[in-house]
């Protein structure tokens, strides 16, 4: 038995297929078949039921699976720790984004590597939760900066919650509302006959939301403008009469240039959004996750 051999038998468990799993292998199909034929040898016991075209783990090859996929894990964890001293250099950073951490963090942190630390590789992707949890459990990201909110806990996920921002109402400068709100600021019925953007929001904000407003600031009614991509939200605002609501430092950049306000809504809500850096419990970071870290502490704050 060996580590190969182990990652053949894991490869036709996710695919149930050996001709699928020799594709994603890059070998041929007979010798994924040999090889898998070798390992139930050596262990003395059928590992997979072969039924047609559909192959499924025997309960002993479930078992046998559960432990390859630890060991090919750090397996994989120990090539890239060597990798990295070898290298004599930071390694890489693979991360993955939610919409408020990609509007605040994406463009300045490629900026902040480009200019001080060269040397090291920058991977960042955006998409939606679920999608980058997987990546995150498939070893094709290093962490994610999401809103704690979005994600169940798992005894397989590490969250540490870097930071709590403030959320409320943006608008562009010229707005007819900001001249209403002087006086104190707008009811939501009013602020409702404007197209309202947001990005998805998780049920807790939507439950706030409606106990503050009532059942017309329920997000399924009342948004009318839904987008992962926050930059997209805030450049509709800012050409239209549209309000954003979200985390108001997303918007930093247009309130100082004068272009957008916040926009005070009656009653006053007091809501935060908890952002987390999350990675896989018990795995080796690069040493460049330290300087991403850093910077994601120092960039996500109001």
């Amino acid at each position: 038995m060996n580590l190969r051999q182990l990652e053949h038998l894991l490869a036709v468990a996710d695919t149930a297929s050996f001709s699928r799993a020799a594709e994603r292998l890059h070998i041929t199909q007979p010798a994924l078949s040999r090889s898998i034929q070798m390992l139930e040898e050596d262990l003395g016991a059928r590992l997979i039921d072969r039924m047609g075209k559909r192959n499924e783990l025997t309960p002993l090859g479930e078992a046998v699976a559960a432990r390859a996929r630890h060991l090919v894990d750090e397996a994989e964890e120990l090539r890239r720790s060597v990798a990295w001293l070898r290298q004599g250099s930071g390694g890489s950073i693979r991360v993955g984004l939610g919409s408020g951490p990609g509007a605040m963090l994406m463009a300045p942190f490629l900026v902040h590597v480009a200019q001080r630390h060269p040397e090291v590789c920058v991977s960042i992707t955006r998409g939606s939760i679920q999608l980058q949890l997987q990546q995150l459990r498939q070893r094709q990201l290093d962490a994610l900066v999401i809103d704690m909110r979005s994600v169940v806990p798992a005894a397989d996920l590490l969250i540490e919650e870097v930071a709590a921002m403030r959320g409320g109402f943006i608008c562009r400068a010229g707005h007819p509302l900001l001249a209403q709100a002087r006086g104190g600021g707008v009811p939501f019925e009013v602020l409702a006959r404007y197209p309202l953007a947001s990005t998805p929001l998780a049920d807790e904000v939507a439950q706030i939301l409606v106990q503050h407003y009532g059942p017309a600031a329920d997000p399924q009614q009342a948004v009318r403008l839904r987008c992962e991509e926050i930059d997209s939200l805030i450049d509709t605002v800012r050409q239209s009469d549209a309000v954003f609501f979200g985390v108001v430092a997303a918007a930093r950049q247009g309130i100082k240039a004068g272009a957008l306000a916040e926009l005070a809504v009656v009653p006053r809500l007091d809501i935060r959004a908890h952002f987390a850096i999350v990675t896989l419990t018990g795995r080796t970071e690069s040493p460049s996750m330290g300087l991403f870290r850093r910077f994601v502490a120092e960039r996500l704050r109001d």
